[in-house]
């Protein structure tokens, strides 16, 4: 994984099991958003063998761009990874956005974390290490839902969905006003 300074400049890699622990470092990461043509957003579970935030609703995916590996790259490995998804109209929706939170146990994420939205291609299939199940929703229910139980949520999803900077690309009614 991709090391970073408080300026957001890379200075190192490290292993990814030697990152997300109880004093994360801050580090390279990537959200993405899925919508269908629909305009539906995708959320999924967490797998509940995940060793951060097991089984909270989440948006599509996120990950970690390998050192050397452009995020276009990296979205795309992962979506194919996690959800067996091939992605279109891949944009960056928050391009500075950074969040620390720490999980009931204790484990940080510590991450700058541009966020992207996409239009999938078929339907998922789960890797059910990663997620444990789907859903297609409206971005208003998805809205509301995070409204009424954060606790049911990750914090990167609630932080994300609240962010005045982002609301155009996260309403779908907008999305398919420009074609996306």
């Amino acid at each position: 994984m991709v090391v970073l300074a408080e300026d957001g400049t890379p200075i190192g890699t490290t292993p990814k099991s030697t990152v997300h622990t109880l004093d994360t470092v801050l580090h390279l990461a990537f959200s993405c958003h899925v919508f269908n043509n629909a305009g539906d957003i995708l959320v999924t579970r967490r797998s509940l063998g995940k060793r951060a935030w097991p089984g909270v609703w989440t948006n599509a995916f996120c990950g970690h761009p390998l050192p050397g590996e452009s995020m276009t790259d990296a979205i795309a490995r992962r979506a194919g990874f996690e959800l067996g998804l091939t992605l279109t109209d891949v944009t960056v929706a928050l391009p500075d956005f950074r969040y620390r939170a720490t999980d009931a146990s204790g484990i940080v994420e510590n991450e700058i974390c541009p966020v992207y939205v996409a239009t999938a291609v078929g339907s998922p299939v789960l890797n059910p290490d990663e997620a444990a199940e789907y859903a297609w929703t409206s971005p208003t229910a998805l809205r509301r839902a995070v409204t009424d139980a954060p606790w049911a949520f990750s914090p990167w999803l609630a932080l994300q969905l609240a962010d005045t900077d982002a609301t155009a690309l996260f309403d779908s009614s907008a999305r398919e006003a420009d074609g996306v």
